[in-house]
């Protein structure tokens, strides 16, 4: 008889029927060298749900990059909307810049919510106070970009926006297209970082004994390519199949990250090559 199947003709010396015999089960090198059917792949379908819910799927993976641009876009057209308003009318630009109090107190929401939402995984993948979290922190970062841009001139605020945009598309592009894996540079940017902080410390302690166009000047283009930087490797880390990649568990995480890159990216082009209105 073909082992695995149940005996039922084998018959006693004395004519009477033996009791069915069953083979006993494939020995563990069967089973994983696709001897046994269970593994053989005989089951494709079986196959196919075992991999279905995998989070490397690309169908997964398409649905969270497309969940996390669609609220990076809502968030970008919130901050648009902000620096328009506080660039162009003028009643709003006169009570926000004789009024710092409501710019520390942004500032304030928006460091508690980016800590809540950066360090804390509850609030952070719980449904919806992630977004309520993401909408205050979207709010609150708007309003300081928007004061910001109040005290430079239209016309380079739009110029700058136009950069940002410009430069953003280019850097979203190559880290989709390039075979770099940019998340394996995370000394690099640690470099950066560490540069970055010291040449602000160094400029925080200086600026009350007098401004220092050139260190400033500095400060703000490392700053442009460091978050320039954080952009391409915040979009890898959003791709998947790098060193390092994102949860897709992790949206509002990814989309946090990304717009935070965007906004500071603004921020700096705008110290760099925006014309302040007392000019």
């Amino acid at each position: 008889m073909t082992q695995g199947k149940v005996s039922v003709t084998n018959k006693s010396n004395n004519g009477s029927d033996a009791q069915p015999m069953a083979s006993a089960p494939p020995s563990y090198e069967e089973a994983t060298t696709g001897e046994s059917p269970c593994y053989s792949g005989d089951y494709p379908k079986d196959s196919e749900r075992l991999t279905e819910f995998s989070w490397d799927d690309q169908n997964i993976r398409r649905i969270f990059i497309r969940k996390v641009y669609t609220i990076l876009m809502l968030q970008l057209s919130v901050t648009l909307a902000f620096v328009a308003v506080f660039t162009f009318c003028e009643p709003v630009k006169y009570y926000i810049q004789t009024n710092p109090g409501w710019y520390w107190a942004s500032y304030a929401v928006f460091f508690v919510t980016y800590l809540t939402l950066s360090c804390c995984r509850g609030p952070r993948r719980q449904f919806p106070w992630n977004l309520i979290l993401l909408i205050i922190f979207t709010l609150s970062l708007s309003y300081m970009t928007g004061m910001l841009s109040s005290y430079y001139n239209t016309k380079s605020v739009i110029i700058c926006l136009g950069i940002t945009a410009s430069v953003c598309l280019v850097i979203t592009i190559f880290s989709f297209q390039t075979k770099i894996d940019i998340t394996s540079y995370q000394g690099v940017l640690l470099v950066f970082c560490t540069v970055l902080f010291i040449c602000g410390l160094f400029l925080a302690v200086i600026l009350p004994f007098g401004y220092v166009p050139w260190l400033h000047t500095v400060y703000a283009a490392l700053g442009a390519i460091l978050f320039c930087m954080f952009l391409a490797f915040d979009t890898q880390m959003l791709m998947g199949k790098k060193q390092y990649t994102i949860s897709p568990e992790e949206y509002i995480f990814a989309t946090l990250s990304i717009y935070l890159d965007i906004v500071y990216i603004f921020s700096f082009f705008l110290q760099l090559f925006g014309t302040p209105e007392r000019q």
